[in-house]
């Protein structure tokens, strides 16, 4: 996809809103504009994913907790702030800045994002495996 905006598309803010707020897919609104299918589809996943929170303090089926669990706008989020912080600032411009005198210059900024999106990213999938597991376990659909 590619914009047709004369404002230029800044790489770090973008990698920023993924890191930060990439489960509610405020990258995609930033880079596409509320057209975008996949970034309407972040917020879908990620108010079920707030709800299912709610739902997991009472009884629930363990479909609830594995969507409570498992939060996977968030984690989609941060793999496109790796596309995002990944793309050479030369492809980028060619991309999201075509046409344009601005030319990115990310520089350090973009790797200390880039390294707490992999902390993030890396902790979030361990503590859902391990209360995934917990909860089918619970359920006693294994053992």
């Amino acid at each position: 996809m590619q914009t047709a905006s004369t404002k230029p598309k800044n790489k770090t803010l973008a990698t920023s809103l993924a890191v930060l707020l990439g489960g509610t897919g405020a990258h995609r609104f930033y880079l596409y504009g509320a057209k975008d299918f996949f970034a309407w589809n972040y917020v879908i996943a990620f108010v079920l994913f707030v709800v299912a929170q709610f739902l997991v303090q009472s009884e629930h089926p363990t479909g609830i907790g594995v969507i409570a669990y498992f939060p996977v706008a968030i984690l989609v989020g941060w793999a496109e702030a790796f596309v995002i912080g990944l793309t050479t600032d030369k492809r980028w411009d060619a991309i999201y800045n075509r046409g344009l005198t601005y030319q990115s210059q990310s520089g350090w900024p973009i790797k200390i994002l880039l390294g707490l999106a992999l902390l993030a990213s890396v902790g979030t999938v361990l503590f859902s495996i391990i209360h995934i597991v917990r909860l089918i376990i619970k359920s006693g659909i294994i053992g």
